[in-house]
Formats: C-alpha cells, structure tokens, sequence
C-alpha cells in the first residue's frame, strides 16, 4: 500500500499565538517602522513663531529672529523624523522644510506690501477723494477723481489698440506661420518684451511731435506708449494659449468641411478664451502702474479732463508720484493722499482679475465650465 505525503500546512493566521504573520518582519525603530504625529510640522511652525516673537521681545532683529525660529524648529522636527521615521523621512521633511522656508520668504515682502499700502491707504480713502479732484486745493482735502478716470481712459484706449493688434499676431504666428516673417516677428516681440517703459514714452512723444509740434501734451499719447508695452505681453500669452489647444479639434473641424478661418473663430478660439482674457488681464496690469511712460506723454493736471486729445491728464501712477516727490505744506496730507492712490490702483487690478475670471467662464466651451 503506497504512502501518501500529507498536504502542506496552512498559512496560519495573523494574530494567532504561536504563529509568524505573513509579510514583511518589522524592522526596529529608527529604521522607518515608526511616524511622527500628524501635529508634528504644525507644532514645529508653532515653535519657530514662539521662539521668534520671544527674541523679538529680547531686543533681536525681527529678520533675525524669524531666521534662528526657523532653523531651530526644522533641526528638531529632521532630527525627530530620522530618530523615530528613518533617514529616508528625514530627508523628505528637510527638503519640505526648504521649500516651505523658501515660500515663506518670498511670500514676506508681499504680505508686508500689502500690509504697509492698506494700512496707510485707508486713511484717505473715502467719498472725498473718490469724487473730488485737486483743482483749487493747496493743503488737506482733495482727492484723486481726475486721476481715476484718467488712468481708467488711457488704459482702455491702449487696451483697444492692443488687443487686437496682439491677438491677431499671434493667431497668424500659431496658425500661419512658419516662414521668415514669422521668426521675425517672434524676434521683435521678444525685444519689445524687454524694452524698458521709459523708452515706450520717448517713442510715442517723438511720434506725436512729428504731427503735433514740441511740447505736445495728450491722453492718447499716454495710450500709444501704453500699448507699446502691452503688445508683445498680449502676443506671449495668447500665442501660448493657442498652442495647448489640441490639434484634433481643429482637424475634426476640417474633415467636415469648415475653412480655417472659421475654425480659428468658433473652435480655436472659444476653446482658448479663458487663457487669452487671464493674459490679457496680465497685460493690463503691468501697464496700468506705470508712471515713466506717461510723466512724458501726458503730464499732470489737477482738473478733470475726459477729453484724451485735448491737453493733459492725470492718471493715479503720476498723481501719487507728484504727491509724494512735491507734497506742499503740509506734507502728511499729500503723503497720505499718494498712498491711497496706490491702494486704487491695487483695487482696479483685483477687479480687473475679477471681471476677466468671470467673462472667461462665461465665454469658455459648455464642457470645460
């Protein structure tokens, strides 16, 4: 009678006396078995900003306080993770804590900005300077209404002359291109992307005074030498924008007969409008802060003008560069009045933001809202 071998053992169960569990055996700690708590980076923050409010207390530099809290808290949270998670951990959390320490300090100088121009900017902002011009004034009161529609008229006459003209190159770029003009034309708009704002002013008041004379003074000048510094920024971003579209629409909408033109314009297009109104957006406020460019082009005023081909203007980047370089008697209040102006112009760029977001979701494709 043959003997049978007897069948092999079942895997025994976890947790059941006497028995190895399957997989891996656990290491010891220090070797990556163990966490730290999930409070761990949070306490870690916590310490640096108490060790470095109490050094501040002390007398120390506030900079350097900030610097030694940091470097304090990321030792003991790197040495806590490699005695307890392992090397391995231990250089994830450094490298985390670099990146966090680089993010902080390059978020500090704009949350102090921002702190510093509310701040100060407050003061003033009311329905006086929001209505009233500095025609007649001489001390306190007044406020920056001219300056408010001026800049708010130059900037869309630029805007009109710049849009088009930016988003047609760059469509031709995308869509015709290929040739010399079309290197050429990247390769002047990547120059006049690096011109300086000063010598967009020079330009447009010597093309003026060819026309107009010496001396000349108007809005649409302030527009002309605007534009010259928003073209090429329309041109980047739509350009960029129009490249991500992908190919395949545009080939579905050729293989049903539709000419490019019309593809360009109901398929290119709308897919890429939220791209093309946030660039755009871009390009509006790297103009409407300058203040070279228009010191040149159109001056100031102290009195209203609505009229862009008549005479000087003023707008908030001259009216707040006057009120602080020539404050008068007594200086507070031309002081104040500069950086209220400056909180306006930080206003107007958020609502630009605002409005673009909200036209490019109304306007983008039924699928991708």
């Amino acid at each position: 009678m043959s003997r049978t071998s007897p069948p092999p053992a079942a895997p025994s169960a976890p947790g059941v006396p006497g028995t190895t569990p399957p997989g891996p055996r656990p290491t010891s700690l220090g070797s990556g078995s163990g966490r730290l708590p999930r409070w761990a980076p949070a306490g870690a923050v916590g310490l640096a900003v108490l060790l470095a409010v109490a050094l501040a207390v002390t007398g120390t530099s506030a900079i350097l306080a900030a610097v030694v809290g940091a470097a304090v808290a990321t030792l003991l949270l790197v040495g806590a993770s490699r005695a307890v998670e392992g090397p391995r951990r231990a250089t994830d959390r450094f490298v985390t804590c670099l990146v966090t320490i680089a993010f902080a300090v390059a978020l500090a100088p704009l949350l102090s900005l921002l702190f510093t121009v509310i701040s100060r900017g407050a003061r003033r902002l009311d329905g006086e300077f929001l209505t009233f011009s500095m025609l007649g004034v001489v001390g306190e009161g007044g406020g920056a209404y001219h300056a408010m529609m001026g800049t708010l008229i130059i900037t869309l006459i630029a805007t009109l002359i710049s849009v088009p003209i930016g988003v047609m190159t760059a469509i031709y770029l995308v869509e015709y291109g290929g040739g010399k003009l079309a290197r050429w034309i990247t390769f002047l708009v990547d120059v006049m992307t690096g011109i300086p704002s000063i010598v967009a002013g020079l330009f447009a008041i010597a093309l003026f005074t060819l026309f107009f004379g010496p001396g000349v003074r108007m809005g649409v000048i302030g527009s002309v030498a605007l534009s010259v510094l928003m073209i090429p920024i329309v041109v980047r971003s739509v350009e960029e924008m129009l490249k991500i579209v992908p190919a395949e629409l545009r080939e579905a909408a050729y293989a049903l007969g539709v000419p490019k033109w019309l593809t360009i314009v109901k398929v290119v297009l709308p897919t890429a409008v939220s791209g093309i109104a946030s660039g755009i957006t871009i390009a509006i406020a790297r103009v409407i802060g300058e203040t070279a460019p228009l010191l040149v082009t159109v001056g100031i005023t102290t009195g209203l003008n609505l009229n862009p081909f008549d005479g000087r203007m003023a707008t908030l980047p001259v009216y707040a560069y006057y009120q602080f370089t020539q404050p008068g008697v007594p200086a507070e209040a031309a002081i104040d009045r500069a950086w209220t102006a400056a909180l306006l112009l930080i206003i107007i760029v958020m609502l630009l933001n605002v409005v673009a977001r909200v036209v490019a979701r109304a306007l983008a494709p039924k699928g991708a809202r």
